[in-house]
């Protein structure tokens, strides 16, 4: 059996799971925890990747239903300041509850590890566009 080669590209893959339909894995909608990315891919025969770097992480929350009780699945919300994917659902996955620990854990490392402070998450002060550029260094006055 051959050794699978790994590159410069490979990313250690921590967690991943696929929605499920009745508690079986029967969608093309896939989630993938790494170290410091968040990927969800869906598609069969085009495939659409996305991806949100864990430092732009902002709230992480769990919603179980009824019916995902009764198939042991849940939703896994995570809202972020990436501008492709502010919000990504993660629906009717295993253990929500688990995946929330696991995925909390690695935004607080990577935010550790990317020296992200609460202020840089929120904007500065007087940026109502969220771009992270004061508006008094925008608009040309330059605090005149």
């Amino acid at each position: 059996m051959a050794k699978k080669k790994k590159n410069k590209y490979t990313v250690n893959i921590l967690w991943k799971d696929r929605r499920r339909r009745l508690g079986m894995p029967l969608s093309f909608q896939r989630y993938r925890l790494g170290e410091d990315r968040l990927f969800y891919e869906k598609g069969f025969l085009s495939t659409t990747v996305d991806d949100i770097l864990l430092y732009r992480v902002r709230d992480i929350s769990v919603k179980i239903s009824f019916w995902q009780r009764l198939t042991g699945v849940g939703t896994v919300t995570v809202n972020s300041s990436d501008h492709t994917m502010p919000v990504l659902v993660m629906r009717d996955i295993k253990r929500p509850r688990e995946v929330k620990e696991m995925l909390h854990q690695q935004v607080e490392k990577a935010k550790i590890a990317y020296r992200v402070r609460y202020n840089e998450m929120m904007g500065a002060a007087g940026d109502a566009n969220g771009d992270g550029i004061p508006d008094v260094l925008q608009d040309g006055n330059f605090g005149a």
